[in-house]
């Protein structure tokens, strides 16, 4: 097909921008390429971006339509999305047969492994772009799917998330040309004339790529595994979670664009919608096409690919229980500001918010003075208390509880201990069925083993416990159990003594758990930055894979080596 971008195009465009993140990646210094504010959109930001009305305007536009991509194996049309804000969204998008659409998937894929690496990485940069012009539509997209407040939804959903493909990429990029393309080999052979032989290498995808998709964080955290596959030479279909559909729909659309644009196949992405309660991701992800698999989710399912689709590399995201250990401070307010901040953010409703503090129950030394563990947990609760009194703010926050299972367990939550921090419920005066709720925090005693069994398992969503350890040793012996048994996403610890800071980082080591030390002022622990933190590390039971590093994408291909007699 004719290309409208050629690869020289593609260079002259995009080339500038893989070399910078290349730097980035080695360096691990702060770097973006995609713009967090919403103003740098539109008319005097980002050329060819659309402004925020334009955004929202073409969302509007998509809504109670039907998202027409032309990829094979259509049999028929589903949706059913409903905003946890309220409205239905009304979007039917195709349904695939898979027999009809992965041989179809296939039929690209000798042209876009010919293409090289080079290539492959300034297309995805050119999709990734397309997607960034449109950031203030995905933000209204991530929002009305995930329930985030529309801040976090452009911010997460859309630089953020776009970084996080552009890293895959990067990181894809640096794998397959660690091994030049080509190469003279000569052995000496004394006084006869030397072998010589003419070698190739070719980086070689494994085969099509299954992306499950997530609620929560529809395009960040399926972004990393859609570009580490399509940079890698896979095909790429992409099977959302049937709550948040919109967002990868509209990129796999972008993506198929932009692949027809520049001559390759646009059915190397294609979209794979179930209908209520089908659950196709069980039955695609055993078949024999599929050969890559990426997945964010729950721990069962996550537990049951790992388990079965033995054909795949398979790549989990799953749960994990987040703790935070409280030895020490030299800036009390500056800790409970954010831990309040981090408790909040997104009603709790991310893999990376922390569940369990470990509070000495004989109190810590503080800056303001020794305080008790009633002090801490009571002096906690004032502060997210205080970061969500105005509903405004806290709207702005929280944005909607997800789905009715966390709207569950928080209720339940308060028969689960002594409750230190109620939950109350805000309103939201531009959507009125949102359902949103401030956090819970429930005090538990660390030496008792009923208390240990509900704090020892994962309570997704705006509920933490405030868990009294006999001692820091104590609380160090916990995090251990808890990272090498349950597995932790993020830890956070509070010390004054470089002694339990070193403890604290060996458990950490050991047990292969991302650790953030004394954090008081604006990053928290449920915030990573790409190209510089590593989410996850792929070393305990919460994930298998790190977003992202070059594990993450090596092994989606092969080196295939062609020996020619010189």
């Amino acid at each position: 097909m004719a290309a409208e971008l050629s690869p020289q195009q593609l260079s002259d465009k995009h080339r500038a921008t893989l070399d910078k993140a290349i730097e980035a990646i080695r360096t691990r210094a702060y770097w973006s390429p995609h713009p967090e504010h919403p103003k740098a959109y539109g008319e005097g930001g980002a050329p060819g971006s659309l402004s925020a009305a334009e955004g929202k305007a073409a969302f509007d536009a998509v809504l109670h339509t039907r998202l027409a991509l032309g990829q094979p194996g259509t049999d028929a049309w589903t949706g059913g999305e409903v905003s946890p804000y309220g409205p239905e969204l009304g979007v039917e998008y195709p349904h695939a047969d898979p027999d009809v659409l992965l041989p179809a998937m296939r039929a690209g894929t000798v042209a876009w492994r010919e293409a090289g690496p080079e290539t492959r990485a300034l297309v995805c940069l050119e999709i990734l772009a397309r997607i960034g012009a449109r950031t203030h539509e995905f933000a209204h997209a991530v929002m009305h799917t995930s329930g985030q407040a529309f801040m976090m939804a452009f911010q997460a959903g859309g630089p953020h998330a776009q970084d996080r493909g552009l890293e895959a990429v990067t990181y894809a990029y640096e794998e397959q040309t660690r091994t030049p393309s080509t190469a003279d080999w000569s052995k000496p052979q004394g006084k006869r004339d030397p072998l010589e032989l003419r070698k190739s290498f070719t980086p070689a995808g494994r085969g099509v790529s299954l992306l499950i998709g997530c609620n929560t964080f529809p395009t960040w955290n399926g972004y990393p595994g859609l570009f580490a596959s399509l940079a890698t030479g896979n095909p790429v279909l992409v099977k959302p979670h049937p709550r948040a559909v919109l967002p990868l729909a509209l990129t796999v659309k972008v993506a198929r664009e932009v692949l027809s644009d520049t001559g390759f196949d646009p059915n190397l992405v294609c979209l794979a919608v179930e209908r209520p309660g089908e659950g196709i991701a069980r039955s695609l992800a055993v078949r024999p096409e599929i050969r890559i698999i990426d997945y964010t989710g729950s721990t069962a399912f996550g537990d049951w690919l790992e388990a079965n689709a033995h054909q795949a590399q398979v790549y989990t995201e799953k749960a994990g229980v987040n703790t935070i250990v409280v030895d020490s401070t030299d800036d009390y307010r500056g800790m409970l500001s954010n831990l309040a901040f981090s408790l909040s953010l997104y009603s709790g409703q991310m893999c990376t918010t922390p569940q369990n503090l470990l509070i000495p129950r004989d109190g810590i030394a503080t800056d303001a003075g020794d305080k008790t563990y009633d002090d801490v947990v009571s002096d906690l609760a004032a502060a997210v208390t205080g970061l969500l009194g105005d509903d405004s703010r806290a709207n702005a926050l929280l944005g909607a509880l997800v789905n009715p299972e966390v709207k569950g367990r928080l209720e339940a939550a308060a028969g689960l201990g002594e409750v230190a921090l109620p939950s109350r419920e805000v309103t939201n005066p531009e959507f009125p069925d949102a359902v949103v709720r401030t956090p819970v925090v429930v005090k538990l005693d660390g030496a008792k083993p009923e208390a240990e069994v509900v704090f020892l398992t994962e309570c997704f969503g705006p509920v933490s416990f405030a868990v009294a350890v006999d001692s820091t040793e104590h609380a160090l012996e916990l995090l251990r159990r808890t990272i090498r048994d349950k597995g932790a996403m993020t830890v956070g610890a509070y010390t004054t003594s470089p002694d339990v800071e070193r403890a604290i980082e060996d458990v950490c080591l050991d047990e292969s758990a991302q650790l953030s030390l004394n954090l008081t002022s604006g990053v928290y622990v449920n915030q990573t930055a790409a190209f510089s933190d590593f989410h996850g590390s792929g070393g305990n039971p919460a994930a298998n894979a790190a977003l992202c590093d070059g594990a993450f994408v090596s092994n989606r291909f092969r080196v295939v080596e062609v020996r020619r007699q010189a």
